[in-house]
C-alpha cells in the first residue's frame, strides 16, 4: 500500500493509531455501509472516482440496489452504456456528456435540465438530495490537507450535505489551487486508487480544423479572454494562437492545448477583471503531461462552477470570446450542437450563459465554428433545422459563425444580409443551391447576382492589418457580395467632390441594383480591396480600391476611394501599393488609370509609384504607371 507507507513513514504502527491510519479502509468496508435508496454524488471526468466505482459496479451485495448516481458531467468510463442496464442503480446527470443519447430517450438515465451555475446551489440547498460522496483527492499535504485536484463543480457542496464521505486518494492527482482544499478531517473514510484518473488523449486535428482554427485566430485579437473545450477545433487553436499576445483564460476546462497557450506565452491574464493573472477552470481535461503541469501552478485556479459558468462572473472580463463547435447552421443563424460522443459539456443552456457573458463583456463574442460539410460530404448548412436535436435557437446571440472558408459576422445584421454572409463562409459548391433555396423563400432578394464561377477564386490570402498615424489600425481583405450594404453606406458618405472623382458623374444614389453589381467581383480579372476599421470580423469600410485587368495587355485599371474623415493618413498609398504587388504577383506588368486635373491628392499618389506616363485629354488625364523591375 503505497500511499499508506508513505504517510505513515517508518513507524507505521504508531501512524496506524493516528486518524488518518482510522479512515483509510478497503472499498467493500464502504460498500457495506451503503443502505438501497441511496443518492450518491460522484465527481466528475478525469477526477471519476473510477475503484470505488469499480467495486459498486461489480458487488453483489444484496444492499447494493436501488442506488441513485448523481454526476454532473458523465465524460469518463465509471459508467459505461451497459452499467446502465443494471437494476442496482440510475443515474442523474446535469449532461449526458459521452453516454448515448438513446439512454436519456429510453428512461435509463435521468436528465436535469438546468444550468451549471446553479448546481452548486442545486446540491448545497438541498433540492438536490445527496446521502454519500464519492470524490477523487490527491494524497495529503504535510499539513493534512488533500486537494479536489481537477474537477470543481459541486464536490464542496455535495460533501457539505452528505451523511458518508468518502474520498479516493489517488499519487497521480495533481495538488491545483483555487476553491480545492479540503482538510483529511472532513472524510469519513477513504479508500487507495487502484486506477490511474482518466485520460483524455491529444488529439490530431484534419486539416480543415486547422483551417478552422486559423480563421479564428484572424478574428481573436490580442488581450481576449477565451473559454475552451476539448475538441479537435481547440487543439488546433492551441497552435494558431501561439502569437497572440495578453490572452486571459476563463473557460470549463483546462485542457493540453490551454498548457501549449501557457507555456508560450500567449496567455498572461493580466488584462482580467476577475481571478487576474490566473486562468480559471472548474474542471482539468487531459494527458498526464497536463497534469503534471497543472502540480502546484500557482498560475491556474479551478473555482466551482457558480464562478466559471456564472455570465455576470464572465463578462466583467474585456474581450471576452466564447468558441462554440457545431454541427448545423441554419441561414437565420440558429446552430445545432454535438450530442452524444462528440459532445464534452455544451448544452443550449451553457452556451445560452456563455453567448450572454460575451454580450456584457466589452469587446465580447459569440463564434460558432464548423466545416462547411459532414463527413458524408453533406453541406452543414440548411434552411430549416426542424429533425436536428440539441438546438440553439436563440439566432440573436450567435454573433459569428465560422468555417475553413471563412468568418461569418452576423452582429447587427438584417436576415438577408445574414444569409448572404454564411452562404459565403458554406462550401463553394454548395453556394448555389443554398443562393437559390433563400431566393425561393424569400430570405434573400430575387434579383440577387450571384457568380458561382467564382466561388472557388476568392482571394483570402488578401488580409493584412497596418498602423496609421494617429495610431489608426486598418484591415485589409477581398470584397465580398455582403459588402453591399458597408459599401452603400461609404458611397452614402463622400460629398459630391469624391463621388465625381470615383465615378466621372453626379450620381446621387446607389440603389441595390447598382451597388451589387459593384459587390460581386470576377477573381479571375479583378481584385478588390477593402479597407476596414473596428474589432476582426466585424468593423466598417472606410476604403475600397480595386484594379480590372485588361483583355488585351498585362495591365490593370485602377481605381480607389477613402472615407473623407480618413484623408491624410496615407491609406490610399498603402492600397495603391497592396494592389501593385497583388498585381505583379499576378503577372501584371503595370496600371492604367483616368484622373481628373483637379484631383491633385489622387495625382500625388500616382507621382511616387512606379514610372509614370501622362496624358491631358478633356480635363482628365490618362495614365500609365509601369512597375519597377
Amino acid at each position: 500500500m503505497k500511499i499508506l507507507n508513505s504517510l505513515m513513514g517508518k513507524n507505521k504502527d504508531s501512524a496506524r493509531h493516528s486518524v488518518w491510519g482510522k479512515k483509510l479502509v478497503k472499498p467493500q468496508d464502504v460498500l457495506d455501509l451503503l443502505e438501497p435508496g441511496m443518492s450518491i454524488y460522484l465527481s466528475t471526468g478525469s477526477a471519476e472516482p473510477r475503484t470505488l466505482m469499480k467495486h459498486l459496479i461489480e458487488s453483489d451485495n444484496h444492499n447494493i440496489s436501488d442506488l441513485e448516481l448523481i454526476q454532473v458531467v458523465s465524460l469518463g468510463e465509471a459508467i459505461t452504456a451497459k452499467d446502465l442496464d443494471s437494476k442496482k442503480f440510475r443515474l442523474k446527470t446535469f449532461f449526458p456528456g459521452w453516454l448515448a443519447d438513446e439512454a436519456i430517450s429510453s428512461g435509463r438515465v435521468d436528465l436535469i435540465p438546468g444550468f451549471f451555475s446553479q448546481i452548486p446551489h442545486l446540491i448545497g440547498s438541498g433540492q438536490i438530495a445527496v446521502d454519500v460522496a464519492f470524490v477523487q483527492i490527491s494524497p495529503p499535504n504535510a499539513a493534512g490537507y488533500c486537494c479536489l485536484g481537477i474537477a470543481m463543480d459541486a464536490g464542496r457542496q455535495a460533501m457539505d450535505r452528505a451523511r458518508l464521505v468518502v474520498g479516493e486518494i489517488n499519487e497521480d492527482v495533481p495538488q491545483t489551487f483555487g476553491d480545492t482544499f479540503v482538510s483529511i478531517s472532513e472524510f469519513d473514510y477513504v479508500v487507495q486508487s487502484e486506477e490511474t484518473p482518466f485520460y483524455f488523449p491529444r488529439l490530431q486535428p484534419a486539416e480543415v480544423y486547422v483551417q478552422i482554427a486559423s480563421n479564428l485566430a484572424s478574428v481573436i485579437e490580442d488581450g481576449s479572454c477565451l473559454a475552451f473545450s476539448y475538441g479537435p477545433i481547440f487543439e488546433a487553436l492551441g497552435k494558431t494562437l501561439a502569437n497572440k499576445k495578453d490572452l486571459g483564460i476563463h473557460t470549463p476546462f483546462i485542457t493540453d492545448a490551454v498548457m501549449d497557450l501557457c507555456r508560450c506565452n500567449a496567455v498572461t491574464n493580466r488584462n482580467k477583471a476577475v481571478f487576474k493573472g490566473k486562468s480559471l477552470a472548474s474542471y482539468a481535461m487531459g494527458t498526464p503531461e497536463l497534469m503534471k503541469w497543472l502540480d502546484n501552478n500557482p498560475m491556474v485556479e479551478f473555482q466551482s462552477a457558480d464562478k466559471v459558468f456564472n455570465p455576470l462572473v464572465i463578462g466583467q472580463n474585456k474581450k471576452f470570446v466564447t468558441i462554440v463547435p457545431c454541427r448545423k447552421v441554419d441561414l437565420a443563424g440558429r446552430v445545432v450542437l454535438f450530442s452524444g460522443r462528440s459532445n464534452t459539456g455544451v448544452t443550449p443552456g451553457e452556451v445560452g450563459n456563455f453567448a450572454t457573458a460575451a454580450r456584457l463583456s466589452r469587446g465580447g463574442v459569440s463564434v460558432f465554428a464548423l466545416p462547411s460539410r459532414n463527413l458524408k460530404g453533406e453541406c452543414n448548412f440548411l434552411l430549416s433545422l426542424e429533425k436536428y436535436d440539441e438546438q440553439f435557437s436563440i439566432k440573436e446571440a450567435v454573433d459569428m459563425v465560422v468555417t475553413e472558408y471563412g468568418a461569418a459576422n452576423l452582429y447587427g445584421r438584417t436576415v438577408r444580409e445574414r444569409a448572404q454572409s454564411l452562404i459565403e463562409v458554406a462550401h463553394p459548391e454548395d453556394r448555389t443551391q443554398l443562393i437559390e433555396k433563400a431566393k425561393e423563400k424569400h430570405i434573400i432578394y430575387k434579383d440577387q447576382i450571384f457568380l458561382s464561377e467564382s466561388s472557388h477564386l476568392y482571394q483570402s490570402d488578401i488580409n493584412e492589418i497596418h498602423s496609421f498615424k494617429n495610431n489608426l489600425q486598418v484591415r485589409f481583405r477581398a470584397i465580398l457580395p455582403s459588402d453591399e450594404e458597408q459599401m452603400r453606406r461609404l458611397f452614402y458618405r463622400f460629398s459630391d467632390e469624391t463621388v465625381y472623382y470615383r465615378y466621372f458623374a453626379r450620381i446621387k444614389a446607389m440603389p441595390h441594383s447598382k451597388m451589387q453589381m459593384y459587390v460581386n467581383v470576377d477573381y479571375r480579372t479583378v481584385v478588390s480591396i477593402v479597407g476596414l476599421i473596428g474589432p476582426p470580423g466585424k468593423g466598417q469600410i472606410i476604403a475600397e480600391a480595386r484594379y480590372v485587368k485588361h483583355a488585351d495587355k498585362p495591365f490593370g485599371d485602377i481605381a480607389f476611394v477613402v472615407d473623407e474623415k480618413y484623408h491624410g493618413h496615407g491609406i490610399a498609398t498603402y492600397m495603391y501599393r497592396l494592389l501593385a504587388r497583388l498585381a505583379k504577383e499576378r503577372g501584371l506588368h503595370g496600371f492604367t488609370a483616368n484622373v481628373l486635373a483637379s484631383n491633385t491628392s489622387m495625382m500625388k499618389v500616382f507621382e511616387k509609384e512606379g514610372k509614370m506616363k501622362a496624358k491631358m485629354e478633356g480635363g482628365e488625364y490618362e495614365l500609365t504607371i509601369t512597375f519597377d523591375d
